[in-house]
């Protein structure tokens, strides 16, 4: 009843996972898209469920990461199937499944120069996008990521901008977007996109760094910060009259302290655009069986906010918590290689 509750707000719910049986399940209980990470795929792997699929990626002669993103393509494919009837209904406007792009690109340790690094997401996104109507693009607000959005979006490509903590991040990919989208060559009809804001790390990072903040103010950063963001996204895209919805993703969606309620965030941005949760946020949630209101257009008090703008310096929140997720984006992947090269010997023992 709660997720069903939440969705009759308004709020689009996608599922952060793509195992084939929890998105069966999520789209049973009214999620209409998900997305995919290294993280997730390796999970799917320690599982033991895929040994048989990599077993036959090896036998085909597939490198450790030809196998990662073979699977990853396949298990992605596979949750695109099940969510086409969605995006069929909506006419593109719902229904996708996010491919994230390589997460090496971003590496600190990797020394890619930055304008090859934008020609690797251009080609690496049209690699992935092609012959797939509801597969969105996942490329982060990163300097790179940024600077080859405008030729993805040129190339008709859909994207999900991710890692997005700042305003300042936000407008530059969302500008960058819709340059590229008024050169696509097949027009607007089917421009779509995506801007993925991080919440709870927001909150983390706050409590550690800007300790002084009254008990009002500490852990709602991060939900006046994606609110405002969906703000200044809905005024901009309104003007446009495009057919398709622009719209914001409340991420990051799962507490991180044990004294939050699991549906903290869940309920504080209830009522439009898209959520994705990881799939215990999801369950929690719907064990509450809780009616929701919208509250994604409620702030808190004028003086929570001026506080929250006195104290929290925005560039240096943005710097931490790229540097942090820079990291975090792309040891996953490492770890995923490892876990395929761990899984070969125990397949393939010389």
């Amino acid at each position: 009843m709660s997720l069903r509750s939440l969705i009759a707000t308004g709020t689009k719910l996608w599922l952060d996972s793509i195992d084939p049986e929890l998105v069966a399940k999520n789209r049973a209980l009214g999620a209409t898209g998900a997305t995919s990470n290294p993280i997730i795929i390796a999970d799917l792997i320690k599982t033991g469920r895929f040994d048989e699929q990599l077993g036959a990626f090896m036998d085909q002669g597939l490198s450790d990461s030809d196998i990662a993103w073979a699977l990853t393509d396949q298990l992605v494919k596979q949750a695109q199937e099940v969510f086409m009837p969605v995006w069929e209904q909506t006419r593109g406007n719902d229904g996708y499944v996010s491919f994230e792009l390589d997460p090496l690109l971003e590496d600190p340790a990797a020394p890619i120069e930055h304008g090859e690094r934008v020609r690797r997401y251009v080609a690496l996104g049209n690699q992935w996008s092609a012959d797939h109507k509801n597969r969105m693009i996942k490329v982060p607000a990163t300097a790179a990521g940024i600077a080859a959005l405008e030729d993805l979006a040129a190339a008709g490509i859909t994207l999900n901008v991710t890692l997005i903590f700042t305003a300042r991040q936000y407008e530059l990919a969302r500008d960058a977007v819709w340059r590229g989208a008024q050169r696509r060559p097949g027009g607007l009809v089917r421009f779509k996109s995506v801007y993925s804001i991080f919440v709870s790390r927001v909150d983390v990072y706050t409590e550690k760094q800007v300790a002084d903040l009254s008990p009002a103010a500490q852990g709602q950063v991060g939900i006046v910060n994606a609110k405002r963001l969906w703000h200044i996204n809905r005024d901009f895209w309104q003007a446009k009259k495009l057919p398709l919805a622009q719209e914001i993703i409340f991420a990051s969606t799962g507490t991180k302290k044990p004294s939050d309620a699991p549906d903290k965030y869940v309920s504080a941005l209830a009522g439009s655009d898209i959520q994705t949760n990881p799939p215990a946020t999801n369950e929690a949630v719907e064990k509450l069986n809780k009616k929701y209101q919208r509250t994604v257009d409620q702030l808190p008090p004028l003086a929570v906010l001026n506080e929250i703008d006195q104290k929290v310096d925005s560039q240096k929140l943005e710097d931490a918590l790229m540097a942090e997720g820079v990291t975090k984006f792309a040891d996953p992947q490492k770890a995923l290689l490892k876990l395929i090269a761990e899984k070969r010997r125990a397949l393939q023992p010389s």
